[in-house]
């Protein structure tokens, strides 16, 4: 074996954590952003915990509020509307992913404001309008329809939005 895969092969093994460890660092972990149980399991199983002590600190994290997957699904739902202007369908889609129950969904959902959603969605037909090098209107209104669709948006709202915005050809 060369010295290059030897040293290579113990560099790619993960240093395990010691359960008090794994405590003080998913503390701060959820600390320093919201985390739900799927996201912190994910973590512990990185770090090698056995499933036995990773239930007893998703416990300890849940008991000292450092986990709330209710606060997750609100905090997750804003944050990726405002920043990444997702549509409901696309947040609702990577909540379930990280498997929010279907109560919290709607919960987080309800975090976003209806007109603030449309409004966003208007200027973000105008916005990707603008970008689409395609001449035939038909099919430039095609290309929007099917980038906000793949955002997350809803298509009754998408083909309103872009009515709305006299881009419909």
């Amino acid at each position: 074996m060369s010295v290059w895969r030897k040293n290579n092969s113990e560099q790619s093994i993960k240093k395990s954590w010691s359960l008090e460890e794994a405590k003080e660092k998913l503390s701060t972990f959820c600390a320093y952003q919201e985390r739900c149980i799927w996201e912190t399991k994910r973590k512990l199983y990185e770090k090698g915990i056995k499933e036995e002590d990773s239930d007893e600190l998703i416990t300890y994290l849940i008991e000292e509020k450092f986990i709330d997957e209710e606060r997750f699904a609100r905090t997750f739902s804003r944050g990726k509307f405002r920043l990444k202007k997702w549509g409901r369908g696309r947040i609702r889609q990577e909540l379930k992913m990280r498997q929010i129950p279907e109560n919290l969904i709607k919960k987080g959902l309800s975090e976003i404001d209806p007109y603030e959603y449309y409004d966003t969605l208007l200027s973000q037909v105008e916005k990707h309008w603008g970008r689409i090098k395609e001449s035939d209107p038909y099919k430039k209104k095609f290309k929007v329809i099917q980038y906000l669709f793949s955002k997350g948006f809803e298509m009754d709202l998408i083909k309103e939005a872009v009515e709305e915005s006299n881009m419909g050809g």
